[in-house]
């Protein structure tokens, strides 16, 4: 089991506990902290999808004015169903939102990490190893 925790985020890896390997939360635990577990394939997606916003932001970083805020939305197809994510900011942090959607008869998500937590997040999300949806 690999966990990884820090400030208002959380993500556990725990390849025997199929078919919902993965765990993530958000927020302060001792006040109400969400949490959810993710199939292989849901977060394979979310770390896809969360690269791929996390580059993006990389690459408009220095055309950014200071005080210039930005707001990157993706959406993509996550095992029949969609994962939407989010990433609002400016040049020198951002926030981290997503909302998965998935087929019919499965469970909805939906969570956030706050500029100090997101960045982490991230990086944990990017260190997991492959997951094989």
């Amino acid at each position: 089991m690999d966990v990884r925790e820090g400030e208002g985020w959380r993500l556990v890896f725990d390849p025997d506990r199929l078919p919902f390997a993965v765990l993530i939360g958000g927020g302060d635990p001792s006040s109400g902290g969400w949490a959810a577990e993710l199939t292989a394939a849901e977060a394979e997606a979310l770390r896809r999808g969360v690269t791929t916003l996390v580059d993006q932001h990389r690459s408009l970083q220095p055309t950014l004015m200071a005080e210039e805020a930005l707001d990157l939305e993706l959406a993509m197809a996550c095992g029949g169903g969609e994962l939407w994510l989010a990433l609002a900011g400016d040049r020198a942090s951002w926030s981290l939102r997503f909302v998965l959607t998935p087929a019919a008869g499965c469970r909805a998500l939906e969570g956030s990490w706050p500029a100090a937590a997101s960045e982490a997040m991230a990086a944990a999300l990017a260190a997991l190893p492959p997951l094989q949806p």
